[in-house]
């Protein structure tokens, strides 16, 4: 069964998409997580940094969780998700994006909605240096798309990763850019557009040979600041060549392990390609989930545990 029939029923005052969405990303807070951070220097002489938690029993259990655009390891969906599987006998490590712990990173590439290549960095550590038999992902938005990416662009998966979830993903990064651009979501561009921007002023200091200051004043929407640093740096020919070719829809036909996507059918930020239908029906191992309410991450329930990190262990559980 390939698409999922939800069972979420949100408090009736977060049935808005906006509301849910707004009250997650500002106002929720998760107590109770200890991190230990680690720093993985990469092979390209960067570092990413890493935020553990642990079990409080002995484990062979992991998840690895991916944050979204601007997030870290930090932010509640987060510290929320890596509670509940630490709760249930699953370590986690929350992975903060080049230049997202705090810290600017020290190459003039950072991170986008298809770098892959950190990921593979990243499980490839963990394999090397820890003794897990079962590995789950876990992406948030952007991160989603990065782990759907991963599991369907070709990539040798290791055996210890035996499920992945994404939760809220543009998989479809055109259209839901275009969505980003309309008037619903001006106040979620904006401040989008200014925390990007006001990051790349730091890189502008750091690599002013090749970006000048005229360059970051020409960025007046988020489509702006893809032409003029994401796709710059991390070798694509403009926005739209960035959007088509870290798109995860292109590659769900091909993900082989145990996938679940739950996309929120009132999320502002996902056009309809977003919701991988016909993808779905024709894999046996994506599972889609696409609940009525729950707007951009915001999958609000009972007692502090969202909708979707109890989906989440459900799916990893009913593996076992």
């Amino acid at each position: 069964m390939p698409v999922i029939k939800p069972t979420y029923k949100p408090p009736f005052y977060f049935k808005n998409g906006f509301i849910s969405t707004v009250y997650s990303g500002l106002f929720r807070r998760v107590n109770g997580v200890n991190q230990k951070r680690e720093r993985l220097i990469l092979n390209d002489g960067d570092f990413i940094d890493l935020d553990w938690s642990f079990s409080k029993e002995k484990t062979k259990k992991l998840v690895i969780l991916l944050h979204g655009l601007e997030g870290n390891a930090q932010r509640p969906y987060m510290i929320g998700a890596a509670k509940l599987f630490n709760n249930n006998n699953v370590d986690a490590v929350c992975v903060n994006f080049r230049g997202c712990s705090g810290e600017t990173n020290l190459k003039y590439r950072s991170y986008h909605s298809g770098a892959t290549d950190d990921l593979i960095e990243i499980i490839q550590h963990i394999m090397a240096t820890k003794h897990y038999a079962d590995i789950y992902l876990k992406g948030f938005s952007l991160g989603g798309n990065v782990i759907l990416k991963y599991l369907g662009e070709g990539n040798i998966i290791p055996q210890q990763i035996k499920a992945a979830i994404a939760i809220s993903v543009p998989c479809y990064l055109k259209g839901s850019a275009e969505e980003l651009h309309t008037f619903k979501n001006i106040l979620y561009h904006d401040r989008f557009k200014r925390h990007l921007v006001n990051n790349l002023k730091n890189k502008q200091v750091q690599f002013s040979d090749v970006l000048s200051v005229a360059d970051i004043k020409s960025i007046k929407t988020l489509r702006d600041f893809d032409n003029v640093y994401t796709s710059k740096a991390h070798g694509f020919k403009d926005a739209f060549d960035y959007y088509e070719k870290s798109s995860s829809l292109q590659f769900l036909q091909k993900i082989k392990t145990p996938t679940l996507i739950i996309n929120a059918l009132n999320d502002s930020f996902l056009s309809p390609e977003c919701y991988p239908v016909k993808e779905a029906k024709a894999n046996p191992n994506l599972y889609l989930e696409m609940p009525n309410h729950g707007g951009h991450v915001g999958f609000i329930d009972k007692k502090n545990v969202y909708y979707n990190e109890k989906r989440a262990l459900e799916f990893v559980k009913s593996l076992d």
